[in-house]
């Protein structure tokens, strides 16, 4: 038995993403126009343009920009925007067939099915679980230097020990979950100067919630990655939401999931 899906990403009960519209979205992105790009996919002018319009009405940013000039008298390109969606959507995509897989790995037996649900399924009490990619695995000692890709925009650094590196078996290329508890992170307002020891993540400061002896700081890297900080009152009076800001973590405080 083999388990098979598809996936769309909606917004607003809408449909908003699927494998053709980011398809036509590259084909843009390729071709520098709308027109272009709706002959290479053997569909109409008016029917390329529904499909656009109909996704710029649901974005948050325009997915598209018209361009000027050139040999060509100017065409159509993609927004920074547009790309991050792209982007997203290929993770999503990845993950999503390996979701499948894993499942499909069961066949017929629903005891093995069983096994699977409950890793799959397993939950921890860490609030920061960021899908990454391991780029390099430098070996020091009994332990492994891990530098992983965070939606191919940010790198960071995770030390566990080489036992677990054999025993999750994991290879260059192969997709886990950075883990990471919010009181191990530290938001500041200007980055140390010797950062070779720490991960040091430059991004936003989206939201401040305080309460009695904590506050709690959300911190934006990029448009779909988030880190929530857990931190004493007075160790973050200096900072306010909308400020761009970095991120501290030191390497030992990264767990690796599969």
């Amino acid at each position: 038995m083999k388990i098979d899906g598809r996936f769309w990403l909606t917004k607003e009960g809408q449909s908003f993403l699927g494998a053709g519209r980011i398809e036509l979205l590259e084909t843009i992105d390729k071709t520098g126009s709308i027109h272009a790009a709706a002959k290479a996919m053997k569909m109409s002018y008016k029917a390329a343009w529904e499909r656009i319009n109909g996704m710029n009405l649901l974005a948050d940013q325009p997915l598209i920009e018209r361009t000027t000039g050139g040999k060509g008298g100017g065409g159509t390109k993609l927004t920074p925007y547009a790309h991050e969606l792209i982007a997203t959507f290929r993770r999503l995509g990845e993950l999503h067939r390996q979701f499948i897989d894993r499942f499909s790995e069961a066949g017929d037996d629903p005891e093995r099915l069983a096994r699977i649900l409950g890793r799959t399924f397993l939950t921890t009490s860490a609030r920061n679980q960021l899908p990454a990619t391991l780029l390099s695995i430098e070996e020091r000692g009994l332990n492994g230097l891990l530098t992983l890709s965070l939606n191919g925009s940010h790198t960071i650094r995770s030390i566990i020990t080489l036992k677990s590196i054999r025993n999750m078996g994991l290879t260059i290329g192969c997709d886990l979950y950075a883990i990471i508890k919010s009181s191990d992170v530290t938001i500041v307002t200007t980055p140390p100067k010797n950062c070779e020891t720490m991960n040091c993540l430059k991004g936003s400061i989206t939201r401040i919630e305080s309460q009695d002896e904590t506050d709690e700081i959300t911190f934006s890297l990029d448009l779909f990655t988030e880190l929530v900080a857990l931190m004493n009152p007075k160790d973050a009076a200096q900072l306010c939401e909308g400020m761009n800001a970095y991120a501290l973590i030191s390497p030992s405080h990264i767990i690796i999931g599969l």
